[in-house]
């Protein structure tokens, strides 16, 4: 059976060293101008906040999980999926699953297959839904294998709508290179 071609960005499944997966705070600036969805990679920034991850980056601070504000034209405390672009507010807290040792489900944009367990590819696409929050972000199959950046695939998934490695789109299980992740990182920001 063909693979559901549905992208959902990064879902966290479970952790390399066990334990519950938890979300961590970090700011986003007033104004940043391009928006972020719930399972999107965001980059830490030297501002001490997070912004929207894109492909090069080399200080992924983790996957994005919603952020909560005062809505400017409300006054309301607001908590959203995605952050809306240029969002004119001074307490933006985004809730970010930054801990390096979080096993991501994704899916692959091309066929990926158990062969490309272990080696490091990129993500692709930054967009995402307004409605849901979700992020249509993927693996890159195309770069799995040839770089040493992003993130490692360390499994299929047994998702039994999105695992057929023969057809392009499944699912497959990631984690953030350590050369990647701002907590494993050898040099600051």
């Amino acid at each position: 059976m063909a693979n559901q071609d549905a992208a959902f960005g990064f879902r966290p499944v479970r952790s390399l060293t066990g334990g519950q997966i938890r979300t961590e705070e970090a700011n986003i600036a007033a104004n940043y101008d391009t928006a972020i969805y719930t399972g999107q990679v965001v980059e830490a920034v030297t501002a001490g906040g997070v912004e929207a991850a894109t492909v090069g980056d080399v200080q992924q601070a983790g996957v994005f999980a919603g952020v909560f504000y005062t809505d400017p034209t409300t006054s309301k405390p607001t908590w959203s999926a995605y952050y809306p672009a240029s969002t004119n507010a001074s307490d933006l807290k985004a809730s970010i699953y930054m801990d390096p040792t979080i096993v991501f489900e994704a899916q692959h944009d091309g066929t990926g297959t158990a062969a490309l367990n272990f080696s490091s590819g990129l993500f692709v696409g930054t967009g995402g839904s307004t409605i849901t929050g979700q992020s249509t972000q993927e693996l890159d199959t195309s770069t799995f294998g040839t770089t040493a950046e992003g993130l490692k695939q360390v499994g299929i998934s047994v998702d039994p709508d999105n695992s057929d490695t023969s057809s392009a789109n499944c699912n497959a299980y990631a984690v953030f290179n350590q050369e990647e992740h701002v907590f494993t990182f050898a040099t600051g920001i």
